[in-house]
């Protein structure tokens, strides 16, 4: 129905004699308002019109409030709406989408997997639960820290991935954690309406809010617990479907705590099915690790972080990880100060990866344990080490099956102590070099130019004066066995 059979014409009416749109037709006719205009087209595309509204049956007097308007989604289901709205771009979806109404802000928060919490009253009155009932993955760690009353006076102190405000005046930032029995009032609210919930970070539980969490979250598979000690590892079995945990006892300046080889053998009791295991500021010795290593068949990443292993003798317990895949030593100021006698250094058997990033390896006995027992090692990195000089690097002369090397920032390794390694390593095909300022091209022997060209992948960028890295383009050097690799 077009807007003309509304309008009131006379035989003389120019839209007698000629087609227009309804814009014209409004403008051309001198006793037209524009509310008639616009009540006539609602009327128009109005479903609920069955029959054709004459002109009388204009109202003067429209209302332009859009909340009379009809909501075609209400006819469709929420599965099928919520199908339609994952089709949205992220950045309409999380913003604009929850705000059109109820139902859909509803709607959203079903959507919603991840979430990092920033105030625990949300979570302890238990609006989150209601607010976001299919969450995944939830960080507690930042809304397990007080802030101050007026943050505009406070500090914001980071670490890594925690940051919370604190007073200026404040002296033990441990103060600022929330009490333990709150956090654990939290989790068993968490427990009771999170039953998907595969993924938690959490900070100053204690073993019966671990259990309280357990009880309804039986598909917890990876756990991040901070603050962490030997007794709330006693309520680790609850989480029958644990694979991936990591365990954070002490962090310098912000809190302290301790798991020691007790905790160590608690958890390798209570969670033999993990596949990935985090030891951060941890202490513990040999006995601990082995524990881990004879129970823990099925572990194959194990990292450890900043320990306070005083005792020593931890790599010599790295033997008895069966599965062991890859070990990484982060943020570490020693690696062994009494790695044992040399009988106990067997091989860690499936080893493939070593990686150490930020650590201090001066210790000459701690890096020759560890080196002579990850002998079978495939892949080794080396990132941002420091007293990582040419002894100490000489000692890598124990791996026997590496087929790649990453270095960087080793600012103390030379040309010559790099050559010294690797030209015995007879199964080495891809080589990094990045950021190491005394490595010079200028100091390349035959030798080590010989060995580049068989390397299938080479990477060389040591100092910001390095030039050898555009001469080897085009030249084929680095690429050995590309024919043998091309896609068919």
């Amino acid at each position: 129905m077009s807007f003309r059979e509304k309008m009131p014409t006379s035989p003389k009416s120019p839209l007698r004699r000629r087609r227009s749109s309804w814009t014209g037709s409004w403008l051309n006719h001198p006793t037209t308002s524009f509310k008639e205009v616009v009540s006539a087209v609602i009327q128009a595309q109005s479903p609920r019109s069955t029959s054709k509204p004459k002109t009388s049956d204009f109202n003067f007097d429209f209302d332009f409030d859009t909340s009379k308007a009809i909501d075609r989604t209400l006819s469709l289901p929420d599965s099928l709406l919520l199908r339609i709205l994952q089709k949205l771009p992220d950045s309409q979806s999380s913003n604009d989408v929850s705000l059109v109404c109820k139902r859909w802000l509803n709607l959203q928060g079903r959507r919603l997997r991840a979430l990092k919490l920033l105030d625990w009253e949300f979570l302890s009155s238990g609006k989150l639960v209601s607010r976001f009932p299919k969450l995944t993955s939830i960080d507690l760690s930042n809304a397990c820290m007080n802030n101050p009353p007026n943050r505009n006076s406070g500090i914001l102190l980071c670490h890594r991935s925690i940051s919370f405000h604190v007073s200026s005046d404040s002296s033990n930032w441990e103060e600022n954690l929330i009490p333990s029995e709150v956090i654990d009032r939290g989790l068993r609210v968490l427990g009771r309406g999170s039953c998907d919930l595969l993924k938690l970070v959490v900070t100053n539980a204690t073993e019966l809010g671990l259990l309280g969490l357990a009880e309804h979250c039986s598909d917890l598979q990876e756990l991040e617990l901070r603050k962490c000690n030997d007794n709330i590892l006693r309520g680790i079995a609850a989480c029958e479907s644990l694979r991936v945990l990591r365990l954070v006892g002490s962090v310098e300046g912000l809190y302290t705590s301790s798991v020691s080889d007790i905790g160590l053998t608690i958890l390798a009791q209570g969670c033999k099915g993990l596949v990935k295991l985090e030891l951060s500021g941890c202490e513990g010795s040999f006995d601990g690790i082995k524990a881990i290593g004879q129970c823990c068949e099925v572990l194959e990443e194990l990292t450890i972080c900043d320990h306070r292993m005083d005792d020593g003798g931890w790599i010599a317990a790295l033997s008895y990880f069966g599965s062991l895949k890859r070990l990484r030593v982060l943020s570490c100021r020693k690696i062994d100060s009494s790695p044992g006698p040399e009988k106990m250094l067997r091989s860690c058997p499936a080893l493939e990866s070593l990686e150490l990033v930020r650590s201090c390896l001066n210790d000459k006995e701690g890096m020759r344990a560890l080196f002579k027992v990850c002998d079978g090692v495939k892949r080794v990195y080396i990132q941002d080490c420091w007293g990582l000089d040419d002894d100490s690097f000489s000692l890598a002369k124990a791996f026997r099956k590496v087929r790649f090397v990453s270095l960087e920032g080793c600012s103390v390794l030379t040309t010559g102590g790099l050559e010294s390694v690797i030209l015995h390593w007879e199964e080495l095909e891809s080589m990094r070099v990045v950021s190491c300022k005394n490595i010079k091209d200028c100091e390349i022997s035959p030798a080590l130019s010989s060995l580049f060209s068989l390397l299938k992948e080479l990477t060389w960028r040591p100092d910001t004066r390095s030039h050898l890295s555009s001469k080897l383009e085009g030249a084929g050097i680095g690429k050995r066995g590309g024919k043998f690799f091309k896609k068919r």
